[in-house]
């Protein structure tokens, strides 16, 4: 365990400080671990020499742009510099806002899974706070924003634009691009468009909890790989502007203390899974995603292999071409559409979306055995902080963390946690969130709003938030609890949830009598 006073910040040495600057991602370190959950890791030394070699271009294609514009940078920023703030500068033409988030081209970019950048999601229940009610705890539990692709990927999206340049000679007008495509992403890093992506998530959380915000800083976890850290210190440089530009002549102790849980194998982490033996070596997801994959993707293949003769193209060629569309619109800073998105119909990318939705679902979630207590261990601990009672649980809570007022503070009123998507997935089923979705259909097609609110890009895209809400309400002697998933407001029909989607504290944590009980843990180690 670490505490930072806010991961890679710049010195702070005037009132100023609080104005936002891009965090610079860290070298990429193959020792880093690669995406939670992913199922095999190509440590060949072929292949690490390929990402070696692409790493290296990557490096001096960026060093040799960064000394041709640094000149030109110079001056413009000279000029700029006192009438424009960088925070404004990126948004006035960003598809990101603090408001909404990614509001460009909804028709596709609601549909790319966990890829998606985060969005306003629909809601049946007004997401406002009810006129009756005041908002007395909130808790935040956020994925990281937007990023490279991870390490294995990388690789595999290397080798399939090289195998195209390889073998294609003649490129139809529609693919015309992609021979001049140079692939100069990099691997696990936030992208600039994601560090902007929780700097909107801090200024969101403040606005919406401003009456406890005001006073109020909030106990902040991370789980330590760089990119969720980054992500947690670039949403409290939101938060505190936010705050800051209501009390320009006040001071206040940022930079906010980052409690970094280790994501080292086999520590107990609940933002982060890896203890549990029997269900790291399960591949549920990729089984269910590989049935829908023989479904919807051949007409695709033969389209693109139609129009990049002699590539030979597999399914998987297929899905990785796919993946680049959301990971190079994430890479521009201002989230500008990749041509690789219009390579697609748009019902193509529900069926996309449907394939990640599955491998969530039945990797992380109740369609895999153990998926759902992999999320025990937070549940156990959201419990304990909206009754402010000690944690019970023994399954992968860090006890010596939790046993702690300094680094698991009980009575505080607001909370921010960071994670990644596979464990939220797993938090959100071992909560009953989505206990009404049924069984995802592995051949046929459903859409969100079938799944009782449920797919990927729905509950885990990039930069995703569920607050968790206490609140007092008139006339109520009890306290009531609040889900809001990306702005919709679960029903909660597990304890008994209203129209406005509240439950009574007692029938919330009555109702989490799984996650109480340990989940099916005993499971894990036979």
């Amino acid at each position: 365990m670490k505490v930072r006073h806010g991961a890679g910040r710049k010195n702070i040495q005037n009132d100023d400080s609080y104005r936002y600057e891009s965090v610079a991602s860290s070298d990429y370190d193959p020792a880093d671990e690669v995406e939670r959950g992913q199922s095999s890791r190509d440590n060949t030394s072929s292949t690490v020499k390929i990402l070696e070699d692409h790493l290296r271009t990557f490096k001096r294609s960026n060093q040799t742009k960064f000394f041709t514009l640094f000149g030109l940078a110079v001056a413009i920023m000279l000029i700029l510099y006192w009438a424009i703030d960088f925070d404004s500068r990126v948004s006035a033409k960003s598809c990101d806002t603090w408001a909404d988030g990614f509001v460009c081209s909804p028709e596709i970019a609601r549909y790319w899974g966990q890829y998606s950048p985060y969005f306003s999601v629909p809601s049946d229940i007004p997401p406002a706070v009810p006129d009756s009610c005041t908002i007395t705890f909130a808790q935040v539990l956020s994925r990281h924003g937007a990023r490279d692709p991870t390490f294995g990927k990388t690789i595999k999206y290397k080798q399939t634009i090289n195998k195209i340049h390889d073998s294609v000679k003649t490129y139809s007008e529609s693919f015309k691009f992609v021979q001049a495509y140079n692939y100069d992403l990099g691997a696990d890093q936030l992208s600039m468009f994601g560090e902007q992506q929780m700097v909107h998530s801090g200024h969101k959380f403040y606005d919406r909890y401003r009456d406890l915000a005001r006073n109020i800083t909030p106990f902040i976890r991370a789980s330590d790989q760089n990119r969720v850290v980054q992500s947690a210190f670039n949403w409290t440089q939101g938060f505190h502007k936010a705050w800051k530009d209501e009390h320009k002549d006040k001071k206040d102790s940022y930079p906010y203390e980052i409690v970094e849980i280790s994501e080292t194998w086999g520590q107990n982490n609940t933002l982060d899974h890896g203890l549990c033996t029997a269900f790291e070596i399960s591949h549920t997801g990729e089984e269910a995603q590989k049935n829908w994959v023989d479904t919807f993707i051949p007409p695709i293949l033969q389209r693109l292999n139609d129009n990049l003769p002699g590539a030979n193209l597999s399914s998987e060629d297929a899905i990785y071409i796919m993946d680049l569309c959301p990971y190079e619109t994430v890479h521009s800073p201002v989230g500008k559409l990749s041509p690789f998105c219009g390579l697609f119909t748009e019902k193509e990318w529900h069926e996309y979306d449907y394939y990640q939705s599955l491998g969530k679902y039945y990797g992380y979630g109740w369609g895999e055995a153990l998926g759902a207590t992999q999320g025990v261990g937070f549940a156990n601990e959201l419990i304990a902080r909206l009754t402010s009672a000690p944690v019970d649980d023994h399954t992968s809570t860090n006890h010596t963390l939790d046993n702690s007022g300094n680094t698991f503070p009980l009575g505080a009123i607001l909370y921010a946690d960071f994670s990644h998507d596979n464990d939220m997935t797993s938090i959100f089923s071992a909560l009953g969130l989505y206990n009404e979705t049924q069984p995802l259909l592995k051949q046929t097609m459903q859409n969100a709003e079938e799944m009782k609110g449920y797919s990927a890009s729905w509950t885990v895209p990039f930069g995703a938030r569920a607050y968790f809400e206490k609140m007092s309400c008139a006339g109520e002697e009890e306290e009531h609890v609040r889900v809001v998933v990306n702005d919709r407001v679960l029903p909660l029909h597990t304890c008994g949830g209203d129209g406005l989607g509240r439950c009574k504290l007692s029938a919330f944590v009555d109702s989490l009598s799984f996650a109480r009980a340990g989940g099916n843990w005993d499971k894990c180690f036979v």
